[in-house]
């Protein structure tokens, strides 16, 4: 059996392997220390282009400026830091730039409030630790530590979810691009080509504000949400058949207008206007995110494929609004009852039945 059909989700090195090995094949461009695809490569694997006959699909849709500014960062010896607002594609990006510039996206740490310094740097395993006393065996290497060996990139995402003593762990590693082993007299030297690229929530200030002698170790690039209604629909269309081939849904993709309906709802929501500028509408208390937009289009092939007739209706849409939309049970369900009468029912025959649909679960 394919091994892509054994698992949910393959990283991107896997999922693109043949995207890869075309352009692999068709660099003819100068490959810095450690990379396996010169940065021009890089770039076009991320946005899009061909190579050898074989189509490379775009994985970031949106300022191609940006991305090249990430790939000079990474032939520095500048850690990048992607911020952004919920459903950026900082993730995303930051996972295909690792897959295409080494070909391993797994070297990752996951900020949460409970992440140590162990995380950043190493630990033990005790049991060889009683046995033998501390040895190169008994190290447990955190991502970073294994990056720094290959020459690799570690990702480090949300970095302002953990505790600030934490993330200042980073600045001697950044700076002298070494992790010191006191216990065993010895100094860890970053290989040619290690980098960190870290990710950033913009809903996260104020949560661990990073200090401002780590932000000088790191060239920050702000992703901005999508800069217009079309770019952003092809986003949503985008991911949304990915996700659902992935999971074998068995629901056809939603249709132009239903896709360009829902982004429509979340970018009125999110920016406090409708599109045309007529009319304020309040924000609900949670993310109306791009990335809200494809789960909930996903979630509505579910619903359609299990217990409909395959073919997205009104009903699953307006199921899925209703989950994205209302987080807070009392405020965020008389913001969605406001922009239903004051917004969507004055929009026509086009828009009628979903208005029904979303009344219907609000109520």
């Amino acid at each position: 059996m394919d091994q892509k059909q054994d698992v949910v989700r393959l990283p991107s090195e896997r999922l693109y392997v043949e995207e890869l090995e075309a352009l692999k094949k068709a660099d003819q461009d100068a490959k810095p220390a450690g990379w396996q695809l010169s940065p021009k490569s890089v770039l076009t694997f991320l946005t899009g282009g061909k190579a050898k006959g074989v189509t490379i699909t775009p994985k970031y849709i949106g300022n191609k400026r940006l991305v090249e500014m990430a790939i000079a960062t990474l032939l520095t010896d500048r850690a990048l830091m992607l911020i952004g607002e919920p459903g950026t594609a900082k993730s995303w990006l930051s996972e295909n730039l690792t897959a295409a510039i080494h070909g391993d996206s797994g070297k990752v740490i996951q900020g949460t409030a409970g992440t140590s310094e162990e995380h950043i740097r190493y630990s033990w395993n005790y049991a060889m630790l009683l046995a033998q006393g501390p040895s190169d065996q008994a190290i447990i290497r955190s991502p970073i530590f294994r990056a720094m060996e290959t020459g690799g990139i570690a990702r480090f995402e949300e970095i302002s979810r953990c505790a600030s003593e934490v993330q200042d762990a980073l600045i001697s590693i950044l700076s002298e691009k070494t992790i010191s082993i006191p216990e065993l007299g010895r100094e860890v030297f970053a290989a040619r080509g290690f980098s960190i690229i870290a990710t950033a929530n913009t809903r996260d200030r104020g949560v661990n504000e990073m200090s401002a002698a780590l932000k000088r170790r790191f060239n920050i690039i702000v992703l901005p949400s999508p800069a217009d209604i079309e770019t952003e629909v092809e986003i949503v269309r985008k991911r949304v058949s990915e996700i659902s081939t992935s999971y074998e849904l068995r629901a056809s993709l939603p249709e132009e207008e239903a896709v360009r309906k829902v982004v429509t709802i979340f970018r009125e929501l999110r920016s406090g206007m409708t599109l045309d500028g007529k009319e304020k509408v309040k924000g609900p208390s949670g993310v109306i995110s791009t990335a809200e937009a494809i789960s909930l289009l996903t979630g509505s092939m579910a619903l359609a494929g299990s217990f409909g007739s395959g073919q997205i209706s009104e009903e699953d849409i307006a199921a899925g609004l209703q989950g994205a939309i209302v987080k807070d049970e009392e405020k965020d369900r008389l913001v969605w009852k406001e922009y239903l009468e004051n917004v969507m029912k004055k929009r026509g025959s086009t828009w009628r039945n979903l208005y029904f649909a979303c009344s219907e679960m609000n109520n």
